[in-house]
């Protein structure tokens, strides 16, 4: 069992300065290392920030570039008091013959969120990325990778308080893995409260968790985690150590973050910051899409239909129904000559350009070469002696361009969704085979528009004019992506994903059981397929950190409904008490709501008021006349104001360090299906980090009665 040290003024006051304690206190050599370096951060940036470029760059152009990477850089290099410089240690043992880390044998590493180091160039920290630092995760003592100490340090207020050792030389005994609960601060660090945005988990990734983290860039990994695994805080990490590892080639090919709306990218968005990666850009799946203004809404049917990968079919066959058949052939004059192309040829250039496969754009630019070309090999027969800007010019002739024009004409792609979801003859012909009379008639739209600037289009429209885009003209592909509740994609945007990172890899995080739209996805293979990473790995984080093991375990009744088959989340934290079931009359149940309100907010942390979407606009007035402060949907918890109103519909992937729940059968009731509602129920009873209440006056789903 490691232990703990603690300085007992320090853990309530802020720390003296080092000189205050006796020479030999190990705290007084670890505080008087995080000043030297925090000193030494702040050299390394006062020498980026006084650069001069004046006489380096060649142009402004050149100038403005490497003024944004310095700028880039001095953020990287910036020092937050409140986040630790370092939060481990690893001592190398001195062993002869070779170790999984014999090139550090018998040194010591400092393990940080990025790399410092002193005037010499000699490390004073070392990034968390680094091979070396992957004992400090890694080793345990059944496989001590070489270290012989690892020491854990704890903070408060941005002070280093207290060290934890672990001496990984000492013989394996029983509970000798005692995983995470064995470490006092890797434990007070997880349950340490949050409120604003989410924090890194730098200092606490867990062997598993690491494993994937580090994971090879080529390859796509899938993590199949329950609530408080981690798998978010995984995928972010394994963005940031991509960064690291795969550097010159990603700031190449871009990294991206796709999460499922603003209120969660912006729950998100500081982790990596704060890490030193400031250049991942993080969107939703809807803002990818964004080409044209979405203004209405899905019904179920409808976006079950338009989300189901045979659309990709149909359009397709939409599309290329565009391409004409040749009748006519093509005369081209040059000076007193006229160079005939025949119809049949022409016919030959379309067969062999539709057999190859390519985008409907890059054929379309291609035939007038073809054409070109033909004409060239008449003027060379009849002893001419053309060149390549003779066949430019032919291929711009006016009636070349007429020729493609009428077979092979331009193709707007927001504009041939609109025909196919406006016009019933259109869909049908090139729908037949694929779509049943019932779902054509689910996509079309009841009120069919003028034209495409008066189309009312939905999010799933959007997908599909995306997918028509990249039938016309390939979408550029990224190096890497990561997409986050994942389980909530359609089949047509996986597909949108998988454009995004069609010659990179992807990091797919989501829980089968929190899926909650009409099309969740239900395996993760068939959804890989989709992705067009059939290949990928699937990974599954059974082990919870954050929620508690009495929360977790009231929520995971509900999967034998929801998610037949899905292992349970095994917390390894117990909080007593951290579970409160009210039943109240229904003329009662706001006063216990907000008692519920009143006594989270009178601890520590922040507080989710999670509701049913119906009732968030009765809790805004009761909030308000009550005179409790708190966010509106979509905001973030700060210090200031603690409480958040939450709809269910929003609770994904945000957490909270207490959360009072508003009629469970309310949630339920407020989605197209009971196994939806329930889904969205789990959702919302998994989100709290240290306290859960449940209060109803309606039945509770017979899972959770009892």
């Amino acid at each position: 069992m490691p232990r703990t040290h603690h300085d007992p003024v320090a853990d309530a006051v802020p720390a003296p300065p080092p000189a205050a304690a006796p020479d030999g206190d190990p705290l007084v050599r670890e505080r008087a290392h995080l000043a030297a370096s925090r000193a030494a951060l702040r050299v390394m940036r006062d020498e980026v920030e006084s650069l001069d470029i004046r006489d380096v760059t060649a142009n402004w152009v050149n100038r403005e570039a490497l003024e944004h990477q310095i700028e880039l850089r001095i953020e990287a290099l910036a020092d937050h008091a409140h986040t630790p410089l370092f939060f481990g240690r690893v001592d190398f043992l001195t062993a002869p013959g070779p170790q999984p880390a014999a090139e550090a044998a018998g040194e010591r590493f400092y393990i940080g969120r990025r790399h410092v180091h002193d005037a010499a160039g000699d490390p004073m920290v070392i990034d968390w990325r680094a091979p070396v630092s992957q004992a400090f995760y890694r080793a345990s003592r059944a496989e001590p990778l070489d270290v012989g100490l690892r020491r854990r340090f704890g903070y408060t207020g941005g002070e280093l308080t207290a060290y934890e050792d672990e001496r990984l030389s000492d013989p394996v005994g029983p509970g000798a893995e005692g995983g995470p609960g064995a470490s006092a601060l890797l434990q007070r660090e997880i349950e340490r409260p949050r409120v604003g945005p989410m924090r890194d988990i730098v200092a606490t990734i867990q062997p598993e968790q690491d494993e994937i983290v580090r994971g090879g860039l080529t390859g796509t990994v899938c993590v199949q985690g329950g609530p408080g695994t981690g798998k978010t805080a995984v995928g972010l990490h394994r963005v940031a150590y991509l960064l690291y590892a795969h550097r010159e080639r990603l700031a190449r090919t871009g990294t991206l973050v796709i999460g499922p709306n603003r209120s969660f990218l912006r729950y998100i968005e500081q982790v990596l910051p704060a890490l030193g990666e400031v250049q991942v850009r993080q969107a939703t799946l809807e803002e990818l899409v964004g080409h044209v203004e979405v203004r209405a809404v899905d019904g179920a049917r409808a976006a079950v239909v338009k989300g189901d990968a045979r659309m990709a079919e149909v359009l397709r066959r939409a599309l290329y129904a565009q391409v004409t058949v040749v009748e006519e052939p093509v005369v081209v004059v040059r000076g007193s000559r006229r160079w005939r192309v025949p119809a049949y040829e022409l016919a030959e250039m379309v067969e062999e350009l539709l057999g190859r496969g390519l985008r409907y754009g890059a054929a379309r630019e291609a035939l007038p070469q073809r054409i070109a070309h033909a004409v060239l090999v008449r003027m060379e027969q009849a002893g001419e002696a053309p060149d390549d800007r003779v066949q430019d010019a032919v291929a711009r002739d006016r009636a070349v361009k007429a020729a493609v024009k009428r077979v092979w004409p331009p193709v707007d792609p927001a504009t041939l969704v609109w025909r196919l979801l406006s016009d019933a003859e259109f869909l049908a012909e090139h729908a037949a085979g694929l779509l049943d009379g019932a779902e054509q008639r689910a996509v079309l739209w009841e009120r069919a528009s003028r034209g495409v600037r008066s189309a009312r289009w939905s999010t799933a429209d959007a997908v599909l004019i995306d997918e028509a885009r990249d039938l016309v003209e390939r979408t550029p592909s990224l190096g890497h992506v990561v997409v986050d509740e994942a389980q909530d994609l359609s089949p047509m945007q996986y597909r949108a994903v998988g454009r995004r990172c069609s010659t990179g890899s992807a990091t797919v995080l989501g829980d089968l059981a929190q899926g909650t739209t009409p099309w969740a996805t239900r395996d993760w293979a068939t959804a890989l397929g989709h992705l067009g990473k059939a290949d990928a790995v699937v990974e599954e984080l059974t082990a919870g950190f954050r929620v508690p093991r009495e929360v977790i375990g009231y929520a995971s009744r509900l999967l034998p409904r929801i998610a037949p088959g899905l292992a349970a989340v095994e917390s390894v934290r117990e909080a007593p008490g951290s579970l409160t079931v009210r039943q109240v009359e229904p003329e009662e149940r706001e006063s216990a709501v907000l008692s519920a309100v009143a006594e989270a907010l009178g601890r520590e942390g922040s507080v989710g008021l999670i509701a049913a979407d119906v009732r968030v606009p009765d809790w805004t007035a009761a909030l308000a006349a009550a005179g409790v402060p708190h966010l509106a949907p979509g905001e973030e918890t700060r210090a200031e104001v603690r409480l958040a109103l939450v709809p269910a519909s929003l609770a994904k992937g945000l957490e909270y360090d207490r959360v009072v729940l508003d009629e469970p059968a309310a949630v339920v009731a407020g989605e197209p299906d009971e196994r939806t509602g329930l889904r969205r129920l789990y959702v919302a009873l998994t989100r709290a980090v240290s306290g859960l209440v449940v209060v109803h006056a309606e039945p509770l789903p017979p899972a959770l009665d009892g």
